[in-house]
């Protein structure tokens, strides 16, 4: 590791967490140079929902780069671009009946960010955004501003202005109607609060401790935003694509967002890749408004539309279902078995974890795991969750030898289990 001590900035933090030097992986497993093998329910942080070097993918992006198949496009109209674009509309945004123009606004969850807060202000005029306590959608200005974690803003070195935070759901305790108070903010012209652009918002929240809104909630959102005529941004960077059950995690509430911001498991590869869908009458741009360098990059736009190809069957969205079903009975039942862990379910889909009420106890049960064979983070504004992302596509056997792994790394750091 002398290499990357001696060379590396000292803001690199996940290679502290896992400190080995990496080598190879495939499917849901990873080794390091010395041959070690772990499981990986990190997922790249969810940009790996499919797993590491997916066969499928990786033929067709094989098969592309030796027929010397353009990489790089700017915007410029390319083969492949064409058929992601195609593809993504007939299998996902047709069956559920969704109408969105698509927008490629450079490579990265925090590009796809920028440019919906950057639309909104443009189509509405406004300029405030509300955002929510504990979210995360990225490190640019724009989307550090809408940021919940101190930290992080912090490290902008400049005032972040025109956004209002609001609690989410269940911020306060879970009797406290968060959007009754919103409500108040908007209806009262003593609030200091003016009508926003648009309110932006992640239905699991990712970083900010695994906190799932309940559907109602998410519903009641969208109501308020429909009369006061505010756009509703869905970050779906890291609980889209398939993570917390359905392929946009805003399915199941049944609203329509008029914004959605994707990336990380987008192109299925672990691939830079975003877009920003909206509604076709929101767009007003004008031709290279909003750009990027690399905004084009036709690796991703063929493992992405090869990673479409695993939604075109029912049973893919139902193994992730089975999968999910599985690993919170494993979490709820480690909460009851082990009280000294003091922990909580959180989380919707594989998108899930414990957050653990002792402090640096959940940073303990990762830094074991991985001792183990197992890779996992923490998240939360004090890393209380230690939180699962497998694989969408994990066998079950194997999946089950990950919860093994975590329940011995609960067992060596807590009181003995509960038996009866």
């Amino acid at each position: 590791m002398s290499i990357f001590e001696k060379l590396e900035s000292e803001v690199r933090s996940y290679c502290r967490a896992f400190p080995a030097v990496f080598d190879k992986a495939k499917g849901h497993k990873i080794w390091d140079e010395d041959g070690n093998e772990y499981i990986d329910f990190f997922s790249g942080a969810g940009a790996l929902n499919y797993g590491h070097n997916d066969s499928h993918m990786q033929s067709k992006l094989v098969d592309y780069i030796t027929s010397d198949g353009i990489t790089h496009s700017l915007d410029k109209a390319t083969t492949e671009k064409a058929k992601f674009m195609e593809k993504f509309n007939d299998v996902i945004l047709k069956p559920r009946n969704l109408d969105y123009k698509i927008m490629f606004p450079g490579p990265t969850g925090t590009n796809t960010v920028e440019s919906a807060l950057k639309l909104a202000r443009k189509v509405t005029g406004r300029t405030d955004i509300i955002s929510f306590t504990n979210g995360f959608h990225g490190m640019t200005i724009g989307s550090l501003s809408v940021t919940g974690n101190a930290m992080k803003r912090n490290g902008a070195g400049i005032p972040l202005n025109n956004t209002v935070t609001m609690p989410y759901d269940n911020f306060v305790n879970d009797k406290m109607e968060t959007l009754e108070y919103l409500e108040r903010f908007l209806e009262d012209n003593g609030s200091g609060v003016d009508v926003p652009a648009a309110m932006i918002l992640e239905t699991v929240q990712g970083e900010g401790g695994i906190n799932a809104a309940r559907m109602e909630w998410l519903q009641k959102v969208d109501e308020i935003c429909k009369r006061w005529d505010i756009l509703l941004i869905i970050d779906d960077v890291q609980a889209g694509v398939g993570r917390t059950g359905t392929f946009f995690s805003f399915e199941p509430a049944g609203i329509k967002p008029d914004i959605v911001c994707m990336s990380k498991s987008l192109s299925g590869y672990g691939l830079p890749f975003a877009v920003t869908l909206f509604r076709p009458d929101l767009d007003i741009w004008a031709p290279g408004e909003h750009n990027g360098t690399f905004r084009g990059f036709n690796h991703a736009f063929v493992t992405a539309a090869a990673a479409l190809d695993y939604w075109k069957e029912e049973k893919f969205e139902q193994g992730i279902k089975e999968r999910a079903e599985l690993t919170k009975e494993f979490l709820e039942g480690i909460v009851k078995k082990y009280p000294g862990l003091e922990g909580e379910f959180c989380g919707r889909g594989l998108m899930v974890g414990i957050e653990c009420a002792k402090d640096g106890l959940a940073d303990e049960v990762a830094a074991e795991a991985f001792k183990r064979g197992l890779i996992m983070e923490t998240s939360g504004p004090k890393s209380e969750v230690f939180k699962l992302f497998p694989p969408l596509n994990i066998e079950i056997d194997e999946l089950k030898k990950g919860f093994d792994i975590i329940e011995e790394s609960v067992k060596a750091l807590t009181s003995e289990p509960v038996t009866n």
